[in-house]
């Protein structure tokens, strides 16, 4: 299991292009649809407080599963097992980085993978959104402006983080729930009355 683990983490991480986001949908595919570790609700979660914890998405989200099936050793195992292909990679560019991006090909391969990624990452969000649960119209409204104002960032280069999107989307989300409860329970108690 665990030489399963590193071998099914180190093919996430050696053909991914752009970072977690994109390793997301790749381990969806391996975690919760082909070998069925966990499942696409545990995915979500994890996604969430990964996004939310220091530290890149993929890897945590790699830390998580491992724990889920072998506990530590198995977290040790995908964790290296995500980051190693990476690292490698990386280290020989670096040793070649000027020489390797004289290269028209590879210039142009690269501009196309920043393409292809954009549309990884956004693939891999409308699925997550297509498995929601309970999706209101608060989601709705959560998504279309947060999508309307990264577009806005972008366009108009603006100095705003993503962390501040997420935090207000998730301190509405929490108000709207919150107000709901206490409505939902003061009705309880005016029956009772």
């Amino acid at each position: 299991m665990l030489l399963d683990l590193f071998l099914c983490f180190a093919k996430i991480g050696l053909f991914t292009f752009g970072g977690g986001y994109a390793m997301v949908a790749l381990i969806e595919n391996a975690c919760v649809e082909e070998k069925k570790w966990i499942t696409h609700d545990e995915l979500m979660n994890v996604t969430v407080i990964a996004e939310s914890t220091p530290g890149p998405i993929a890897i945590n989200c790699a830390t998580f599963v491992g724990y889920k099936l072998k506990g530590f050793w198995g977290a040790v195992v995908a964790t290296i097992g995500v980051v190693l292909p990476s690292f490698v990679i990386i280290y020989l560019i670096a040793l070649y980085f000027n020489r390797f991006l004289e290269i028209p090909l590879i210039a142009n391969a690269f501009q196309g993978i920043k393409i292809a990624v954009g549309i990884i990452i956004l693939d891999a969000g409308i699925n997550m959104f297509k498995k929601m649960k309970n999706k209101s119209f608060l989601s709705y409204a959560i998504l279309l402006c947060s999508l309307s104002l990264m577009l806005a960032i972008n366009y108009f280069s603006l100095k705003l983080s993503t962390v501040v999107i997420m935090l207000v989307s998730g301190f509405i989300s929490l108000a709207v729930s919150f107000c709901s409860k206490t409505s939902a329970k003061e009705g309880v108690l005016s029956k009772l009355k």
